[in-house]
C-alpha cells in the first residue's frame, strides 16, 4: 500500500496548508491544487497525483496538532470574514451562519473539515501522529 507523510509542521495557514498537500500529493503534476476545500475533496478522490493508480493509501499526517491549531478557529473565522466581503461571489447568510456556529460552538474549524473530507474516502487511511 502506498504511504504518504504529511509534515503538519509546514502548515502555518491556509496557504502553506495547500503547499503541504501539493508538496506530498501532486509531485510530478503539471498542476498544483488552488487553495478550495473542493479542489482538496476532488484530488482525494480522483485519484490524481501520487493516489493515481492507488486503489488504496496509508496517509500519515505528522505533527497534525501543530496544523490543527494553525487552521483553528482564528483561521476559520478570518477566512469566513474573506468570503463575508465578496457577496457577489458567496451567500451571505450561509457565511453568517457559519460564523454564528463557529462563535458559539468552536467550530467546524477548517481543519475539521480538512478531516471530514479525508474521512469520506475510505481508501485513504488517515493516521493522525
Amino acid at each position: 500500500m502506498l504511504t504518504l507523510e504529511i509534515d503538519g509542521s509546514r502548515v502555518h495557514d491556509i496557504p502553506s496548508f495547500y503547499d503541504e498537500i501539493n508538496r506530498v500529493f501532486m509531485t510530478g503534476m503539471d498542476w498544483q491544487l488552488g487553495p478550495s476545500l473542493d479542489a482538496l475533496e476532488d484530488m482525494l478522490r480522483g485519484g490524481f497525483g501520487a493516489l493515481h493508480g492507488h486503489d488504496e493509501a496509508r496517509v500519515v499526517w505528522h505533527d497534525h496538532a501543530h496544523s490543527a491549531a494553525a487552521l483553528g478557529v482564528a483561521t476559520t473565522r478570518a477566512q469566513l470574514l474573506e468570503k463575508l466581503a465578496q457577496p457577489e461571489r458567496y451567500d451571505a447568510a450561509l457565511i453568517t451562519r457559519r460564523l454564528e456556529r463557529l462563535d458559539a460552538e468552536g467550530g467546524p474549524t477548517y481543519m475539521d473539515t480538512v478531516l471530514e473530507i479525508f474521512g469520506d474516502r475510505p481508501a485513504l487511511h488517515l493516521e493522525l501522529a
